[in-house]
């Protein structure tokens, strides 16, 4: 249990640590990424003003007391010195009719057409080409002018702080989970200790009413006998100390089941004889409450699992299905193979008046719908808490689906399949 603690407090945490890193990383990713952008189209909004060349005066000057945000403290003077730009004139048909390409020397006039055109076919007017922001200019002519600014350096540079980032964030996840494996025990140990206290109270209460259901049940055959005759209440005595008797018994071994998983015996036996012979127990039940039970059990089939808790197991889902079908109704048990190695095991029952709210709680301690709370079901709402406790020991998965015609379907899906059993005689 311990172990399992550990492993969903870690999964946990760093789940929710690496999805709010994340989401820190995708904004300053984006921010990073439309400053650039920004920076390179205001770049770009000055050289399609003047015909693809920077004005003869100072930038500054140029935007009228304004200033480029991104460019704080900048020395606006060296942007025209700075920025390696190419244009290219074509048609509006997209024939060629010149190229610029004075203020870089990367770009021959076959490679800037080739972009010209690339650009023209993609019909946005800004957007990125490998390392070049551009602009589309219509004039008024009915000529494209396609202006493009280098922004390789600053693709770069925003690329390595992405790298330095995501590893940064690699390595802080790695060393908090790391803390996290160190300081998790540590961390749930009040819940251990105060689950253990609560299983050894259960356990020990357990214990200590037994012996006085025992003397009761005695006292009450004893006086039974002595009055020769049924009495109605020396008989309700008895029924409702048996009860209580089935649910002290009930409780310590959900109780022992949780101590001692992983403790149970393994062996290989027949599965379809055993639950072929425990639903065969049942028919005779079925018949006086006028219900139907259906087995469709594969032959021959050998797993390597709890027999005893198999039998258990089986006997729960069946006794659970039959009080709770409505007369007339028919539970299908079926028993099969689940790939190579596993075994599925399912009961089907109607449940005309089964809610969400009892899907949910389906395997929940002492949970019983409304519609169960009466005298004629019994039970305690325990039977599907130990079910799960008999998969969970062999390593199994159990689960609840409610069909569209309103039948209830309990699928227990076991680890363990050896092979099919050989065939007798063989």
């Amino acid at each position: 249990m311990i172990r399992r603690l550990q492993i969903k407090l870690i999964t946990t945490a760093m789940l929710s640590l690496a999805l709010v890193l994340a989401v820190i990383f995708g904004i300053v990713a984006l921010r990073s990424f439309r400053t650039v952008a920004s920076n390179a189209d205001e770049i770009l909004d000055i050289l399609a003003e003047n015909e693809g060349q920077f004005p003869d005066t100072d930038i500054a000057a140029y935007m009228d007391g304004g200033e480029l945000w991104s460019f704080s403290n900048y020395n606006y003077e060296e942007i025209p010195y700075e920025s390696r730009y190419f244009s290219v004139m074509l048609t509006k048909d997209g024939g060629a009719l010149s190229a610029d390409l004075g203020q870089i020397a990367a770009v021959d006039e076959t490679d800037a057409m080739d972009y010209a055109h690339t650009v023209l076919d993609g019909g946005r007017e800004r957007g990125f080409i490998e390392g070049y922001r551009y602009i589309v200019q219509t004039l008024d002519d009915g000529a494209v002018r396609i202006i493009f600014l280098d922004c390789g350096r600053l693709l770069s540079t925003y690329r390595l702080g992405l790298f330095t980032t995501v590893v940064v964030t690699v390595a802080g996840l790695a060393a908090v989970l790391l803390v996290m494996m160190l300081l998790s025990k540590r961390i749930i140990r009040p819940i251990v200790e105060s689950y253990e206290k609560q299983r050894r109270f259960i356990t020990d209460a357990g214990h200590e009413i037994k012996t006085p259901l025992t003397i009761i049940d005695a006292d009450a055959e004893v006086l039974a006998m002595e009055l020769g005759e049924e009495n109605e209440w020396l008989l309700d005595i008895q029924t409702q100390t048996h009860r209580l008797t089935e649910l002290t018994k009930s409780l310590i071994f959900l109780s022992r089941m949780q101590e001692d998983v992983g403790q149970e015996q393994m062996i290989d036996f027949p599965v379809s004889d055993v639950v072929s012979e425990t639903a065969q127990s049942f028919q005779s039940l079925a018949k006086t409450q006028d219900k139907v039970l259906m087995c469709q059990v594969q032959p021959l089939l050998t797993l390597r699992g709890d027999e005893k808790g198999v039998r258990q197991l089986v006997s729960i889902l069946l006794d659970n299905a039959l009080k709770y079908s409505p007369q007339g109704g028919v539970i299908l048990l079926t028993l099969g193979k689940a790939g190579k190695a596993n075994l599925q095991l399912s009961v089907e029952n109607p449940a005309p008046n089964l809610t969400k709210k009892d899907m949910e709680h389906m395997f929940d301690r002492f949970y019983r719908g409304d519609e169960s709370h009466n005298s004629q079901t019994g039970g305690y709402g325990i039977g599907l808490s130990i079910a799960k406790a008999i998969v969970s020991a062999q390593r199994g998965r159990i689960a609840a689906a409610s069909r569209e015609n309103g039948n209830l379907v309990i699928t227990i899906t076991l680890p363990g399949l050896v092979t099919e059993s050989p065939q007798k005689g063989e």
